[in-house]
């Protein structure tokens, strides 16, 4: 899913397992499942990590080359993300039931993301970003544009 990206970046500043999981604040042993994508790393940290090598979500995907984007925001915002996912499945004219089914999951799952309640999952965020080529990035409202990638 990221662990290309994210070894090169971390070997790129000189940084070994350990210390990368002490940017973070989590055990070397979880840092290191993460990477080997024995365990999805969840949006926050990965959140830390764009942040610390100022890259994009949709960079460290693979959706795009172009490391990061103008105007980025910083945090990202669960009622945005929320409001974001609503708009974009109801673009697509999914009901929530559709895309739970596609996601492999149950529909409260998409409500309590809609309402903001749940910050979406990773490999949610990741395969809508990938199925619908839409930006992770604007998905977390971490940009306005561009809204939809050439993946």
């Amino acid at each position: 899913m990221y662990f290309n990206r994210l070894i090169e970046l971390r070997e790129q500043v000189g940084f070994t397992q350990l210390k990368m999981a002490k940017q973070l604040g989590i055990d070397n042993s979880v840092y290191a499942k993460y990477e080997k994508e024995y365990e999805i790393m969840p949006i926050k940290y990965l959140n830390i990590l764009c942040d610390f090598f100022n890259v994009s979500f949709d960079y460290l995907f693979e959706f795009t080359n172009t490391c990061n984007y103008k105007k980025e925001n910083k945090n990202i915002e669960i009622k945005i993300v929320g409001e974001r996912l609503k708009a974009f499945r109801k673009s697509q004219k999914l009901t929530q039931v559709k895309l739970a089914s596609i996601l492999n999951t149950v529909q409260p799952v998409i409500a309590n993301y809609e309402k903001g309640k749940n910050l979406i999952a990773t490999p949610f965020l990741y395969t809508i970003c990938k199925k619908y080529n839409i930006s992770a990035d604007y998905l977390l409202g971490k940009i306005d544009n561009p809204k939809y990638l050439n993946i």
